[in-house]
């Protein structure tokens, strides 16, 4: 059975360059009818906090990716001590106790030698004794020893990968302080949990290629991986530091549509189009992984608008019902008044300043050489309640006692009522307007 996994640590929001790998994970797992786990990756007891863990729980509900599953890698403790003991035992882990500074002098040297800054396993050569004084005065971590031959696999975007082990430091799993680092963490978990398939950044393939032989010397079976290429911004500048603005909570608040973020991440960096989806089911009946490339993504927060305007426009009435009424909407006008904004807006949050202006009126925009034609304009229009012959039996009036026409006819009386210079028919905003429009 294909089983997938979608791994964020609650040590911050959710942001648009994390819904990757939970879409193309569940998205995966969805279309081979698997299992798809949500793991907080939750060892870092300082930085994981659990109103972060509420966050992801609720951002991946809003855009509806519901997951089979939850596991939490702090409940998991004892797992990752037995993983521990079985590589001291197999010669596959060993204790180190260089200290931060002295491992930076290291790699400054073999750096300035021209060599790669590799960990030179001078642990491996400490005797006994030397290691218990060195334990007693500074504390010691833990690293892998790595298989000093090539890893090869066939990634699922980028093709076939091959990484020389002895080019990489063998990685670190324990801190000083006896932390569990992520590195076997995920390892442990993906094999005694079955997983099948790892999507994931392409920044993560390096630590893929020590997590194979982790796997392999844990006897597991490695997993198919693929590593989607990195955001960057729409000219492709480091997305990093904007993701602090691009936090999905934020977009939700902002109004952006789920499927519009759906429907653009689905294809954005792929060689299909973006097309907008009604359901998450199509999204994931239309994604293929095959079809994305290596090349940086750009991604451009103002595309979204746009679609999740489209996916808006098509809502019907009884979609939105509830948001209307909590506006304060008469429901003998909810019905029309969708019909009237619904083409004019890109957020549900949008029909506010719609509801405001029907309701209390808005400051006419009025152009210095239409001030008396729109005074006099105003003049021949009633009190409301308007109809939907208003617009018509007003402008014939006007144009009959101005001798105006055309563009200069329409125009300024549209802004006069509406205060913009576009916008829905004026046949269809004159019945919900509440009061008379007054310059």
């Amino acid at each position: 059975m294909t089983t997938t996994r979608f791994a964020p640590s609650p040590t911050g929001y959710l942001h648009i360059g994390n819904l990757r790998a939970a879409l193309f994970n569940y998205a995966i797992a969805r279309q081979q009818g698997g299992e798809f786990i949500l793991r907080i990756d939750d060892t870092d007891g300082e930085r994981s906090k659990e109103e972060y863990v509420d966050g992801i729980k609720a951002d991946l509900e809003w855009l509806g990716l519901t997951w089979d599953r939850i596991e939490r890698q702090s409940a998991r403790m004892d797992q990752y001590a037995a993983a521990k003991a079985r590589l001291i035992e197999m010669g596959r882990l060993y204790e180190c106790f260089e200290t931060p500074t002295e491992l930076d002098l290291k790699r400054k040297k073999q750096l300035n030698m021209g060599k790669p800054p590799v960990y030179d396993r001078a642990a491996l050569a400490l005797g006994e004794a030397e290691k218990d004084a060195l334990r007693a005065d500074r504390g010691s971590h833990w690293r892998f020893k790595l298989d000093l031959e090539r890893i090869n696999w066939t990634d699922g975007i980028l093709g076939d990968l091959s990484i020389d082990a002895a080019s990489v430091s063998d990685p670190v799993l324990f801190k000083n302080d006896g932390q569990i680092l992520y590195t076997l963490a995920s390892v442990v978990d993906d094999t005694e949990f079955g997983i099948t398939d790892v999507v994931r950044g392409s920044d993560h393939v390096t630590n893929t290629a020590t997590q194979i032989q982790m796997i392999t010397a844990l006897g597991g079976t490695v997993p198919r991986f693929a590593h989607h290429s990195l955001l960057t911004g729409p000219q492709g500048e480091a997305l990093s530091k904007r993701l602090g603005t691009l936090a999905l909570r934020d977009l939700r608040a902002k109004g952006v549509a789920p499927m519009a973020i759906l429907s653009l991440m689905a294809r954005l960096g792929s060689s299909d189009p973006v097309e907008l989806r009604e359901t998450v089911a199509e999204v994931v009946d239309g994604f293929d992984i095959a079809k994305f490339g290596s090349a940086p993504t750009k991604f451009d927060a103002d595309d979204l608008g746009p679609l999740s305007a489209r996916w808006l426009a098509a809502r019907p009435y009884a979609d939105v019902a509830d948001d209307i009424a909590a506006l304060g909407v008469p429901a003998d006008h909810a019905e029309a008044f969708w019909a009237v904004v619904h083409d004019n807006i890109d957020t549900v949050d949008d029909m506010a300043p719609w509801w405001d202006l029907f309701q209390n009126g808005t400051p006419a925009k009025v152009a210095d050489e239409d001030a008396e034609f729109v005074a006099q304009a105003l003049e021949l229009l009633g009190e409301p309640p308007y109809t939907a012959t208003t617009w018509a039996e007003w402008t014939g009036a006007v144009k009959d006692a101005t001798g105006r026409k055309g563009k200069g006819l329409f125009m300024p009386l549209r802004r006069a009522v509406t205060g913009r210079d576009r916008g829905p028919e004026m046949a269809e905003v004159m019945p919900l307007l509440q009061v008379k429009p007054r310059i």
